[in-house]
């Protein structure tokens, strides 16, 4: 029971630390990794309190955690490299379409390096594959964290009594034309917009998105037509057509709502696998309101999923260098120590 102890008191101190930051605001991601220590220690503190019943069972359960990786990394492998086929074939041969399918090539790459260099046993190439593991084992941390939030802040239900309904664009189709994952947004918010229609409430939509060089029209004018086609009152919507950016469509929208409403509330509307860091821009952009999201084509998913946790490290590209570093310099001063 000792032996628990120290863990569970861990635990409960970064779920006091994650509820805390949450409350004050949930759109923070460091909530992400005061999340992932708690149920990391709460799994420690399981173990240690099996040990005490029976040594035997803890062993057992930890043995297996540990064994699950290898299967689990292979499993995650093959995956991602049938994803990233099926984006090919669906999406074309866009960067951001193979990014699942990049991952899984790299997880094999790196697998077949580390073989190789156990073969070889040459110090240069160990200090390279202690750095690479190193870092790679560092952004898999974050990943983990970034998914773990993601999952709950697209599952937290967001206030009622809204004022506003923040539409983000993501582009035309033939430079005219709403794209299913467009469309999947302006459905979510029109739902959104009956749904505080039922409770008495009467909010605007602001479509958000201005004209890319290969678009005939702003994004908002395209997504106001298709929520007037489907129902939605034209006087409802408010357009923010000079947007090129998610912070400029956040930024911009929030001048339209606090020059109808000071003190307004909105519910920003994109796809779920945007629905963090979109957040997190919000949150700069200081925008009152919470983000939602709408659903993807599952095929869609992890590669949008990487693009995104990519972004943020493009982001916060000075500390993730630093952290590198530190990493490659640990290794090169273990291996002259």
């Amino acid at each position: 029971m000792r032996a628990a102890a120290i863990p569970f008191a861990i635990a409960a101190l970064c779920c006091a630390a994650f509820l805390v930051s949450f409350l004050r605001d949930r759109r923070r991601l460091r909530n992400g990794f005061y999340l992932f220590f708690a149920l990391l220690f709460l799994g420690v503190t399981f173990i240690a309190l099996l040990a005490s019943v029976s040594p035997e069972a803890a062993g057992f359960v930890a043995v297996g955690v540990i064994l699950l990786i290898i299967p689990t990394v292979l499993a995650l492998t093959v995956f991602l490299i049938c994803n990233g086929i099926t984006m090919l074939r669906r999406e074309g041969r866009r960067l951001a379409n193979v990014l699942s399918l990049l991952t899984g090539v790299g997880i094999c790459v790196l697998i077949v390096f580390n073989a190789t260099v156990t073969q070889l046993a040459w110090e240069p190439l160990d200090i390279l594959r202690g750095s690479l593991n190193g870092i790679v084992v560092y952004v898999s941390f974050l990943f983990v964290c970034f998914l773990l939030y993601s999952i709950v802040y697209g599952r937290i239900r967001t206030e009622k009594g809204v004022d506003f309904v923040v539409v983000l664009g993501s582009g035309l189709l033939d430079g005219h034309q709403v794209p299913p994952l467009l469309a999947g947004r302006l459905k979510r918010a029109k739902r959104v917009v009956e749904a505080e229609a039922r409770r008495g409430g009467e909010p605007m939509v602001v479509t958000s998105g201005g004209q890319g060089p290969d678009e005939d029209l702003p994004e908002s004018h395209a997504m106001a037509g298709y929520l007037a086609e489907n129902g939605l009152a034209r006087e409802r919507i408010l357009l923010e057509d000079r947007s090129r950016t998610t912070f400029e469509n956040l930024t911009f929208s929030a001048e339209i709502m606090e020059q109808r409403k000071p003190d307004y509330r909105c519910t920003v509307v994109t796809n779920n696998f945007h629905v963090l860091r979109a957040a997190l821009i919000a949150r700069r952009a200081k925008v009152n309101g919470q983000v939602i999201g709408s659903p993807t084509a599952w095929y869609f998913w992890p590669s949008a999923t990487i693009r995104e946790f990519v972004a943020i490290l493009v982001e916060h590209k000075y500390k993730n260098l630093v952290f590198c570093g530190l990493i490659v310099l640990s290794q090169v001063s273990r291996a002259f120590s």
